[in-house]
């Protein structure tokens, strides 16, 4: 299961703090950042189980990391019609 978030972390050492903490924490989960997306992505891989995404959201307020679910959203493609 892979969740991605939008957060508020702007700093590449605060990231790594915050990716250690996850990994120390939730030893069964990877976690990364993109910070060159506007949104300072940090997306998160669970290898067993699924994740209670609020339970995770409070974690990270708790180690000062305001972070919100990044839903997909899914564009269509326009139609084209063949004569």
């Amino acid at each position: 299961m892979i969740e991605v978030f939008k957060t508020n972390i702007t700093s590449s050492g605060r990231a790594v703090e915050i990716i250690n903490t996850i990994h120390n924490t939730f030893p069964d989960c990877n976690a990364n950042f993109d910070l060159d997306d506007c949104d300072n992505i940090l997306r998160v891989e669970c290898k067993k189980g699924t994740m209670d995404v609020n339970t995770f959201i409070q974690f990270l307020q708790s180690i000062h990391c305001k972070a919100e679910i990044l839903e997909d959203v899914v564009t269509p493609l326009p139609m084209f019609v063949l004569a």
